[in-house]
């Protein structure tokens, strides 16, 4: 017998598998001989069984390992020899720089089962997470780059209908706080930075629309998504799923559990996987409280009144992450144009997107600017994050001095409001929809857009 076959048949004896599995070795599904090298209680098994994955050769089980590196004690290397032996590649114990090589290797495919793996080693986490992975379950992303973001699904629990009080009340605010600002037909909506880092979205409705703000603190974006779908009689409402893709939050909804990519706005696993449906991004502006209530005297804000049990002081949940240059999972940042971690103003008007360093807007800057044939002109100011973007259609704006609320465009004067620029005999330019995000995260998902850097 060959040593192969001796492996094999360790595997088969040590595991207890079935008698006509044991004649038949060389037609265990990998899956078996996977689980078997992980998760056995016998270590002669677990070690017979990596074995017989090296000899096999193929590294369609690297993302299983992977992964295992992860969750699975690993004292004697062993999971690390193999995948050193099927890969080439000498990394060691360091699972966030596996995950990033498995990034970069996306013509090695997982072997079959490996769902119904990830879905077992996940609901060990929680078993909530069934109802996002298992066998055969539809997927448009890579299943083996959907990493565990250490909360159970719902750990971070969405803002449903919140509670909001007005701005008069809010006296626990403090002026140069930011804030997420959404008006919809007049009715303006404050959602403190402080409140959102706990939760990182809310489902509500503003101005009669139904929308959901899904904010990503690990890239940095918070994108306000309408949640109206042709052909379906309900808007959707999000959570969040505990998941990551790419250092991204992977948002589910509630009504068929999907998980959706929360840049794109596109489900990418489960039953909407390829529906085409993808949410409409709506206008959202990042604003100190002070300017946000200037603009907006009547204002509503969130409660503290949640419902739930969370430090709502500044900077409580994610403060070292914002003032550090790293990274806290792993995504591959191969565009260097700028750091990982800058904040870009990002246009996202169907065909036309594109990006802007906030830092171009350092001091308060209009920018009068186009995307392909699309024209438009850019208020920002960078200390606040705050930019804004409407059509121009020919026009050149400047600013007027010490007034961040008025432009002028051939000596008459226009109105920045926030739904469009108010000139002349009411003409009217439509704001167009934007966020901010860190630069690893856009340039990861939108690599081919144009940068406008400095």
């Amino acid at each position: 017998m060959t040593r192969l076959r001796r492996s094999i048949a360790a595997i088969a004896l040590l595991a207890g598998l079935l008698p006509a599995a044991f004649a038949q070795a060389q037609e265990i599904p990998v899956e078996q001989v996977v689980r078997t090298a992980l998760f056995a209680q016998n270590p002669g098994a677990r070690r017979a069984a990596l074995e017989f994955l090296v000899q096999r050769g193929k590294p369609d089980v690297a993302a299983a390992l992977i992964q295992a590196l992860r969750f699975v004690p690993d004292p004697g290397g062993h999971i690390v020899d193999s995948l050193r032996a099927l890969t080439g590649a000498d990394i060691g114990h360091d699972w966030a720089a596996w995950v990033l090589w498995q990034e970069e290797h996306d013509e090695i495919a997982a072997f079959p089962g490996f769902d119904a793996l990830k879905a077992d080693v996940m609901a060990w986490i929680d078993p909530n997470f069934r109802v996002f992975l298992h066998r055969g379950v539809k997927h448009e992303i890579r299943l083996e780059e959907i990493v565990w973001g250490g909360v159970v699904k719902d750990g971070i629990p969405a803002l449903t209908d919140p509670a909001h009080i007005g701005a008069e009340q809010a006296d626990h605010l403090t002026d140069e706080e930011l804030v997420f600002g959404v008006e919809i037909n007049g009715d303006a909506r404050a959602y403190p930075f402080r409140m959102m880092d706990w939760h990182e979205m809310f489902n509500d409705v503003v101005g009669g629309v139904p929308v959901s703000l899904a904010y990503c603190t690990l890239c940095g974006s918070g994108i306000l998504f309408d949640t109206t779908v042709e052909g379906r009689d309900e808007p959707f409402v999000f959570g969040s799923s505990g998941f990551l893709y790419r250092s991204n939050k992977l948002m589910y909804d509630q009504q068929t559990h999907s998980l959706w990519n929360q840049f794109t706005g596109r489900p990418v696993v489960g039953e909407l996987t390829g529906s085409g449906i993808e949410l409409e991004v709506r206008p959202v502006a990042i604003t100190s409280w002070r300017k946000w209530r200037q603009r907006h005297p009547g204002t509503k804000v969130l409660s503290l009144s949640t419902g739930f049990t969370r430090d709502y002081r500044p900077g409580r949940p994610y403060g070292s992450y914002f003032a550090s240059p790293d990274l806290m999972f792993p995504a591959l940042v191969p565009d260097k144009r700028l750091e990982p971690k800058d904040h870009v103003f990002v246009l996202r008007d169907s065909a036309h997107e594109k990006a802007w360093a906030v830092s171009v807007f350092a001091g308060g800057r209009v920018l009068n600017d186009s995307v392909g044939e699309l024209e438009i002109v850019l208020i920002g100011d960078a200390a606040t994050r705050t930019v804004r973007a409407y059509r121009r259609d020919g026009r050149r704006f400047e600013a007027v001095a010490g007034d961040g609320a008025r432009l002028t465009s051939d000596g008459a004067g226009w109105v920045v409001a926030e739904d469009a620029l108010v000139g002349p005999d009411d003409q009217r330019l439509a704001r167009l929809p934007g966020h901010v995000a860190y630069w690893f995260a856009w340039s990861g998902y939108k690599k081919d857009r144009p940068l406008v850097a400095e």
